[in-house]
């Protein structure tokens, strides 16, 4: 299969994935390495699809199978061990946590795309958080942190908010 034709199957399976594609399930069904798909999906994003890039794979955003819904960004201060709480809040009350965004002093800000919207992606989360010993993004910033958080509707997000706040999640 020649490049172009990789990549335009690429962004076909993409778009009509229901949720994220790992480079190694895609380079294996395309009968190449991980590392060509990283090559393909770094063309594909600088030819101006919009890929997101997950722990769990990837996402191509703006397309027909994107959830239409509210998006926010919240500021949020927590220590570690209350990720997990935070994370069940979102989710409990109608919410997808999309991304964690921190403020860097060297590298300006530093985002890390999560789409975590079940409880069974917030347990995955987790032991991933536990078992790769990587530190969270929000050890950088003493705590302080910004969600984008998605609801299906203006209502959904007022709850989520809500209970974030409850529970002295937000900042305000």
């Amino acid at each position: 299969m020649e490049k172009g034709e990789r990549r335009k199957k690429i962004v076909e399976l993409l778009s009509t994935s229901t949720k994220e594609l790992s480079g190694k399930y895609l380079a294996t069904l395309l009968g190449v390495t991980r590392q060509v798909i990283v090559q393909d999906i770094s063309i594909l994003k600088s030819q101006g699809y919009d890929i997101t890039s997950t722990a769990r794979g990837y996402v191509l955003m703006n397309f027909k199978n994107e959830k239409k819904g509210i998006t926010k960004i919240i500021a949020v201060k927590h220590p570690r061990e209350r990720i997990r709480e935070e994370l069940e809040c979102v989710i409990e009350n109608g919410g997808k946590v999309l991304d964690v965004i921190v403020e860097h002093p060297l590298y300006g800000e530093l985002r890390g795309n999560i789409s975590i919207g079940t409880l069974d992606e917030v347990e995955k989360f987790m032991s991933a958080l536990k078992t790769s010993n990587a530190t969270p993004l929000l050890s950088l910033s003493n705590g302080v942190h910004l969600h984008t958080i998605e609801t299906d509707n203006e209502e959904s997000m007022k709850k989520v908010l809500k209970a974030l706040s409850e529970r002295h999640f937000l900042l305000k």
